[in-house]
């Protein structure tokens, strides 16, 4: 009888089949002006989501200096010709309504979210934001004094000084190589200069406007046309980038933190953007190798060896590149031995195919990520913003799905071939070089900087 109860209590249920997931009604049209508006009816609760995009960020605006539109970005929300910073905050407690403004390499965006009832104050909000935005000098000196501090705070982490150095490494000349401005670069910023970039990046033909909620569409592209409808501007003149650099063979490049008492590896290669047919075979891979907690990588180096709490693999799609990469916090000590199971394991996906009860394991799980990432009014908005941002096909939510389920042993094989660039890996270790560099330079040539990016040797 014990034996019967311990079998009871030992085995695992089979899954439950997939819900089926009811995709909202949704919208999609541009008005006179060029503004590209997305809804979607999301009525599981009596609010709404939205974000206006600007399709230009840090990237476009690296030769005349780091960081600018992410300034411009910060700077935007806090004043505009009819409101001071301090109506702004009123105002949006007064509706209930969250707002936040940032940017990235590629894009620019106000962010919003409030009550269906009180849409259309909020929109007049969004719409002053992005048309009629003062720059008061003193909100711009205040935010300059803080960004310095934050980019001093920076060169202290070994996280960000890795993605520094592996952003050089893979595109060089390209802007997507520039992750953070320098303390001098922000001293330099100027009013004048956010200004100048506010007035070429936040016009309509720049701009998507998406919205997910409880609101009926065609009532509220009424509303949107009658706020937005005035908004006047042509698409930004963009010069074209030199292409990113092409790194052979497999090299390190050791950022030096005297005293540190452990080690931050970083290690990628270039790979695929969100366009490419193959984005999601890679995912899938990815997820087998180290982009999911129960992950070949994770099993590996924090379950089996206890090298690292948190190992992870990711690709990253900026809009015209992607670039792979794994990442691991470790003891000085453990250094060699981290980064032999990490290439171990990316080598035995290019070597075998993946058997099949691991792959089914990796399929439930992407697909059950994706799922969970449509349950809520803000997840839809997120999935909703890659399709319209990377300009993927309308069914492309609708059969994500399906094609995750269809990909076979033999498709990981040639994606983990392909794109898991192995022998041109570049690898960042960010630690005290007294106590790592014997043991990275078994991994290939060594460059060594400074946390301020200059070579050593």
């Amino acid at each position: 009888m014990a034996t019967r109860a311990a079998e009871v209590h030992t085995s695992v249920p089979p899954l439950s089949p997939e819900r089926q997931v009811t995709w909202p009604k949704r919208t999609r049209t541009r008005l006179a002006n060029g503004l590209e508006v997305v809804l979607a009816e999301s009525h599981t609760v009596p609010k709404f989501h939205g974000e206006l995009f600007l399709r230009s960020g840090n990237a476009a605006v690296a030769n005349r200096a780091p960081g600018l539109a992410e300034m411009t970005a910060t700077v935007v929300r806090t004043g505009t010709a009819k409101r001071v910073s301090r109506q702004i905050e009123e105002d949006l407690r007064r509706l209930g309504a969250d707002l936040s403004s940032h940017a990235g390499a590629d894009n620019s965006a106000i962010g919003f979210a409030g009550l269906s009832e009180l849409a259309e104050p909020l929109l007049q909000l969004v719409n002053e934001l992005a048309r009629e935005a003062a720059f008061p000098e003193p909100e711009f000196e205040r935010e300059r004094r803080q960004k310095v501090e934050e980019v001093k705070l920076d060169r202290t982490q070994p996280g960000f000084l890795a993605s520094e150095r592996l952003r050089k490494v893979l595109f060089g000349a390209h802007p997507y190589a520039q992750v953070a401005p320098t303390e001098q670069q922000v001293a330099a910023y100027r009013r004048d200069d956010l200004i100048s970039i506010y007035r070429d990046f936040y016009t309509p033909e720049n701009a998507l406007l998406l919205m997910v909620g409880d609101f009926d569409s065609a009532a509220m592209l009424e509303t949107i046309e009658n706020v937005f409808g005035a908004w006047s501007g042509n698409k930004p003149l963009i010069a074209p980038s030199p292409e990113p650099s092409k790194p052979h063979g497999r090299r390190v490049h050791l950022v030096h933190v005297p005293g540190a008492v452990q080690a931050q590896i970083l290690a990628g290669c270039h790979a695929i953007t969100r366009k490419h047919p193959d984005w999601i075979k890679l995912g899938l891979t990815n997820s087998l190798y180290g982009g999911a907690f129960n992950s070949r990588l994770v099993m590996n180096i924090r379950e089996d060896k206890g090298y690292t709490y948190s190992p992870r693999s990711g690709v990253n799609a900026l809009r015209d590149y992607g670039y792979f990469s794994v990442s691991a916090a470790v003891r000085n000590e453990v250094v060699a031995a981290s980064l032999t199971e990490i290439f171990y394991e990316l080598d035995k996906l290019r070597a075998l195919p993946v058997p099949e009860p691991e792959l089914a394991d990796a399929r439930n799980y992407v697909s059950g990520v994706f799922s969970l990432g449509l349950a809520t009014q803000d997840g839809l908005l997120s999935q909703l913003a890659t399709v319209a941002l990377n300009e993927l096909p309308d069914d492309y939510l609708e059969t994500y799905r399906d094609k995750v389920r269809a990909l076979t042993p033999d498709d990981l094989l040639a994606t983990a071939r392909k794109y898991f660039d192995s022998a041109n890996m570049q690898i960042v270790v960010v630690g005290d070089r007294t106590q790592i560099e014997p043991q990275a330079a078994l991994f290939g040539d060594l460059d060594v900087y400074d946390a301020h990016g200059k070579r050593l040797s």
